[in-house]
């Protein structure tokens, strides 16, 4: 029975150390983003070896992928689903953005980080950029179902609508309010 105990708490004690390496990670994140992350810094807040790191994520894809799957666990995106009971395209437009546009604002630093660093950080965009990408896929498909223009023009507009980038320059850059940024993304894409 002490046998059985011991690899219970050995088992125990591996999860807890890689959860701390984890959340120290995306502290790091948050701060200076992935690609200023170093894992010194990472072993240190963690209160672990740099090699003790290594033993639980072996490459910095193995971190990214635990560290992205944390996060967007902890801070799921808007569901594209959810705006397809929406009949009327416009409107849809309307609910998806003022639901999407408080999130950006909600985790604007982390995803600022993320943006940024996936260009230069190949790990992040085979986990955090794919994952993201496939997520925007999602809400263009799901804002274009029903219209009855689907021309090159109108799914630009709702791809520059739903893009974090440009959250980022109307409402930081440009001074706007979520709600006046997405009246003007909705008014540029009807515009078509």
């Amino acid at each position: 029975m002490p046998r059985r105990y011991e690899l219970k708490a050995r088992a125990v004690a591996f999860e807890a150390t890689r959860q701390r390496i984890v959340d120290a990670t995306l502290a790091l994140h948050e701060e200076v983003g992935p690609a200023r992350t170093a894992i010194t810094e990472v072993s240190r807040r963690a209160g672990v070896g740099r090699v003790t790191v290594y033993n639980h994520f072996p490459d910095e894809a193995a971190l990214l992928s635990a560290t992205s799957a944390q996060w967007l666990a902890e801070h799921p995106p808007p569901d594209p689903e959810e705006w397809a009971a929406v009949f009327k395209p416009t409107r849809r437009i309307r609910e998806a953005l003022d639901e999407l546009y408080p999130y950006y604002r909600a985790n604007a630093t982390m995803l600022g980080h993320l943006t940024r660093d996936v260009e230069v950080v190949p790990a992040l965009a085979e986990t955090f950029g794919k994952a993201f990408g496939e997520h925007e896929q999602a809400m263009r498909d799901a804002l274009v179902e029903g219209r009855t223009r689907r021309g090159r023009r109108t799914v630009a507009a709702i791809g520059l609508a739903i893009s974090f980038a440009t959250w980022q320059r109307l409402t930081r850059d440009e001074g706007l309010g979520d709600g006046g940024a997405a009246k003007l993304m909705v008014r540029a894409i009807e515009a078509h």
